[in-house]
This record gives C-alpha cells, structure tokens and sequence, in this order.
C-alpha cells in the first residue's frame, strides 16, 4: 500500500500544478492511466520550459507535448479557424497538417488560402508546393513554383530551389533536376538538400558522386550532437539506403 501511494505521488503534485495553472484537463487522465511515465514527460513538457525557460527549454517541452499528444496544434488551428476564418488561421492548419504528414489535408488548406486576394502571396504559393510534391502531383508543383519565382527575390532562395529541383525529378526533367539540387545542396541548411542529391544522383547512374555526396553527409553528421541528430539522421538514413539499392 506504501509502495502504490508513492507511485502515484507524483501524479498528484503534478496534478496540483495541472489544476492551479489551468492546464488542459487530459493531463489528469494521463496521471491516472500512467502515474510513472506521465509525471515524467509532464516535467519535460511543462515545468523543466517552466523553470528553466529560454530558447532550449521550449524546444524540448514542445516536443514532449508533440510525443504525448501530437495532434494538439492541429486541433488548436481548426478552433482558431471556427472561430476567425482568416488566412492565417488556414495556413496554420495547413502547417499542422504537414506536421503530421497529412498531405491531403494540407494541400487543401492552401488550395483555399491560395484563393482570392492571397493568390500571389509567396508563403502560399511555396506551401502549396511543397504539399502538391508530397501528394506526387509534380506538374501542378511546379506551376505553383514558377508563379512563385515570378514574385521576385523570395521565389529565388535556395528553398525554393530544392522544391524546384524535386518537381523536375518528379518530371523527369533531369537536366534541369541536377542544376536545381546543385544550387541548394550547398546552401540550404541542414542535410536535407545534400541527402535529396545524392538519391537523385544514384537513381540516374552517377553512383560515384553519389558516393562523394553521401561520405560529406557523413561528415557534416558527425559533427552534430547527439542530442540533436533526430531530423539529420532521417536525411543520413536515407541517402545511404538510395546507395545501397543501385
């Protein structure tokens, strides 16, 4: 009996906490269900940002609450939107949508924000984009890509190259793939760009700098913390597997 109030001790003072701050009101099921493991990512989600703030300890609380309930900003958008149906709402949705991989649901968010007065603005027209390549709808992609790049300087970012580059490989427009992927690899933060080259270049035959381009990804990787190597190793993972299958 001593053991099990002690177990659930400290979902009881983090239930104290849930209560006084007006937290929402799920966290207590949780408490209940999990009174180990839930206290636990309540700290790192809630009171470590808490306590400690500053840039670092958001980024950690947010993403516990992602792990524990992933769905939260896309809920919280969708309320927004109910509440005041503005573009910016709808273009809220649509990033919580990608965040969770749901394409469709994003893709139509912008299709709607796309409309009207906001048809030229360059934040729709490149989200719009960027969901229209992971639907595999390249031809539309890249009329939204070059609507963009008729904006001026924002649809000429090495961003926006790589999303270029992904719709003429999706054409089968190598030529102008290779110029495209070139461009961004070396200027687009992160590993993305250069992992998306090396596939690239692999599939059409040209393995040995497809080698090349995987060994500076190794590199590049090595060099970022361990902490920190969730995202990387996604792009790492996948241009070696590109390799391993030619």
């Amino acid at each position: 009996m001593i053991l099990l109030i002690f177990s659930y001790l400290p979902s009881l003072l983090c239930g104290v906490h849930v209560v006084r701050t007006g937290r929402e009101m799920y966290w207590l099921w949780l408490f209940v269900l999990a009174p180990m493991l839930a206290p636990a990512f309540y700290f790192f989600a809630v009171l470590a940002p808490e306590m400690m703030g500053g840039r670092t300890a958001r980024t950690v609380g947010k993403a516990a609450r992602q792990a524990i309930d992933p769905e939260r900003d896309f809920r919280s958008a969708m309320r927004a939107l109910e509440d005041t149906p503005s573009v910016g709402n709808r273009m809220k949705i649509a990033h919580a949508a990608a965040a969770l991989g749901r394409w469709s649901d994003a893709e139509a968010q912008w299709a709607l924000a796309a409309d009207g007065h906001w048809a030229d603005d360059p934040a729709i027209l490149k989200g719009h984009a960027e969901a229209l390549l992971e639907l595999g709808r390249y031809a539309d992609a890249l009329k939204r890509l070059e609507h963009l790049r008729a904006q001026g300087s924002e649809g000429a970012t090495p961003q926006v190259a790589l999303l270029f580059a992904r719709a003429y490989e999706g054409l089968s427009r190598n030529d102008e793939a290779d110029d495209a992927f070139r461009f961004a690899a070396d200027r687009v933060p992160g590993l993305e760009s250069g992992a998306r080259y090396v596939a690239f270049m692999a599939k059409t035959g040209r393995r040995e700098d497809a080698e090349i381009g995987l060994a500076e990804i190794e590199r590049r990787y090595s060099k970022i913390s361990a902490p920190l190597r969730g995202e990387a190793r996604i792009w790492r993972d996948m241009a070696a597997s590109a390799l391993a299958r030619k």
